[in-house]
């Protein structure tokens, strides 16, 4: 029997390091070789790692949540010959949270201290012992027995709607402490009932940022610290877009992807960018250049179960109004599934978000650093529009833009998004080339 110590690969061109998101493969677990043994994440990609042997896992590197560096220890198995790991070879230790802990037996009639709350990553904590507190059901204290507490440890009773005669006390004649009243609540117990058979409600639940959770959090931290937001909002009559597009949907070719507003959105931006080609850009403000690009990039935010993820259609310019909505759906199930690659998720240069029916009147979208610009759709309302002769409805929805005002003007801001309202007001326009 020997050892193999299975290193992070490199996961990318330029990372240097990854989050560790998952672990496939638990301590004492007999894995085959290409069964997947844990998932990182970098960027917003996440990526798998096989294992290239067989054996059984007898040490893991690091917990959920933990970054490590390409080219560092992962995971270690106990494997059928020699192994990668020469005799006398020092290999760092387990993690304490991989090994059995041993503690030694108390006396039985000792008395046992109260239980303090153990730190957890979002698991559920162990229920005290009988011996501490009482549980949820326990029988109160019989009618004048009346508990032994100080006035602090009543009033926070009284105050998380506790009955003291549950709680089981450890100081002298059973005298209640704030230790006993947190394993009584750690255990399980709940507040009695309020008024009306309402209850309070004083558990605190950790949920730990790691994954995409966390890469959102740093983008958004940067991009609002760094950004000097400006939004703009107007309001589109999209009465003439919505007729053509339900026209177009009902005689599309069999087999092609059914049209959303977004398509149409896609390639308003592609003619208004042309014409402003310092929105359709990055702004890398540590070395001070603005890049504009040739090729328009968009990114489209999705949620997805684990977050929001911004899926890239490359080249739009390129691409007409079907090819945009069959991408956008290919994209959209991609990040959905988590099957989206790193090149499918980087590389934008300007991004809609929406929230569709959910999409409020107005909202403030944070630009994706380091953009310049992004496009936000509101829902759509049918409104009353006065047209000079009487009130008709209209369907109508608004464009909640923000821009980096480092590089972009107001009057910049503006004119972009008034060309968009012309090219979506009048969808013939979108396709007239020049």
């Amino acid at each position: 029997m020997g050892e193999h110590i299975i290193k992070l690969p490199d996961v990318g061109e330029g990372v240097a390091e990854a989050e560790l998101v998952e672990w496939m493969a638990a301590i004492g677990a007999n894995v085959r070789e290409d069964e997947v043994l844990a998932a990182v994440m970098t960027d917003k990609a996440t990526v798998e790692i096989p294992s290239p042997v067989e054996g059984k896992v007898i040490w893991q590197a690091a917990k959920v949540g933990d970054i490590l560096a390409v080219g560092s220890p992962l995971i270690r198995l106990e494997v059928d010959g020699p192994g990668n790991v020469k005799p006398g070879e020092v290999v760092e230790a387990a993690p304490a949270a991989a090994a059995p802990v041993k503690t030694k037996p108390k006396p039985k009639d000792a008395p046992k201290p109260a239980a303090k709350k153990p730190k957890t990553n979002g698991a559920a904590a162990a229920p005290a012992s009988a011996s501490v507190s009482a549980t949820p059901s326990g029988a109160p204290r019989a009618e004048g027995d009346k508990p032994v507490a100080s006035p602090a440890v009543r009033k926070r009773a009284a105050d998380a709607g506790i009955d003291l005669r549950r709680v089981h006390g450890t100081g002298p004649a059973g005298r209640i402490s704030n230790a006993d009243l947190d394993a009584y609540i750690e255990s399980g117990g709940e507040p009695q009932a309020r008024s009306g058979g309402l209850i309070r409600k004083t558990s605190i639940t950790d949920v730990p940022m790691v994954g995409l959770r966390r890469k959102i959090a740093e983008k958004m931290t940067i991009a609002k610290s760094r950004i000097a937001h400006i939004t703009y909002v107007e309001e589109i009559d999209m009465t003439a877009l919505e007729a053509l597009r339900k026209q177009l949907n009902e005689t599309r070719k069999e087999g092609r992807a059914k049209l959303t507003l977004l398509p149409f959105l896609m390639r308003a931006i592609v003619k208004a960018v042309a014409d402003q080609p310092q929105i359709n850009a990055i702004y890398d403000d540590e070395a001070g250049v603005v890049h504009q690009h040739g090729g328009v990039h968009i990114g489209v935010a999705a949620q997805t179960p684990g977050g929001l993820m911004v899926p890239v259609a490359h080249h739009v310019e390129a691409r007409d109004l079907w090819d945009c909505a069959a991408e956008v759906a290919r994209l959209s199930e991609a990040a959905r599934t988590g099957k989206a690659t790193r090149e499918e998720l980087s590389g934008s240069t300007i991004t809609i978000t929406s929230l569709g029916a959910m999409g409020g009147i107005v909202t403030t979208p944070v630009i994706n650093h380091p953009e310049v610009a992004i496009v936000g759709v509101n829902k759509m309302q049918v409104l009353a529009k006065w047209d000079g002769q009487e009130f008709r409805p209209r369907k109508c929805m608004n464009l909640s833009s923000s821009f980096d005002h480092r590089v972009i003007d107001g009057w910049d801001a503006a004119v972009f998004v008034q060309r968009l309202k012309e090219l979506l007001e009048n969808p013939a326009m979108i396709f007239i080339e020049g």
